[in-house]
């Protein structure tokens, strides 16, 4: 069973319990139709466990089939740079079918935030290292396709539905 390699740290993007007994950690990839399915289920995990699950998110794009995928990432970086992280996260997982860059510069407008700001940080490439940093972490996981979970630290090699995740996590849970 592979490991999750990078310990989850201040620098992850987390949702849910601070301190939550179940860490569930996503490897993502925001034009990946798998990974919008996942997102419903993920938001329906942290409804039933509430504080008893960390969610973490981890950037992953697959940028040869998925061209959007990284700037999307960069994006969701820079607005998690103003504390908006989790609201652009969902804007893009429910306007998946729109992604491009004219609705992320739309997406920034509608949190409130310069749409100008985010096409300089993208041209700058400013949030490339921590998009990249996050990708290295998943390929020294075990990490080669999206989305790909880690509960409380060890790969989660089944199916990503509501239910198996959930058992998953539950017998994570007992065990802690």
């Amino acid at each position: 069973m592979a490991e999750l390699r990078v310990p989850v740290s201040a620098a992850d993007h987390t949702r849910g319990g601070a301190n939550g007994r179940v860490v569930l950690v996503e490897y993502g990839d925001y034009e990946c139709p798998y990974c919008r399915l996942a997102h419903v289920q993920v938001l329906q995990l942290g409804k039933h466990f509430g504080d008893d699950l960390t969610y973490v998110f981890r950037h992953f794009p697959l940028t040869e089939i998925h061209p959007h995928a990284e700037p999307a990432a960069e994006t969701a970086e820079f607005a998690g740079a103003q504390g908006q992280f989790w609201d652009m996260h969902d804007a893009i997982y429910a306007h998946q079918d729109q992604l491009s860059l004219p609705f992320l510069m739309e997406a920034a407008r509608a949190l409130g935030l310069s749409a100008r700001s985010l096409e300089a940080a993208l041209v700058e490439k400013i949030f490339t290292p921590k998009v990249a940093q996050d990708f290295r972490g998943g390929v020294r996981s075990g990490v080669n396709g999206t989305p790909a979970f880690f509960i409380n630290g060890h790969r989660h090699d089944g199916p990503f539905d509501y239910q198996h995740l959930a058992d998953a996590i539950q017998s994570v849970r007992f065990r802690s």
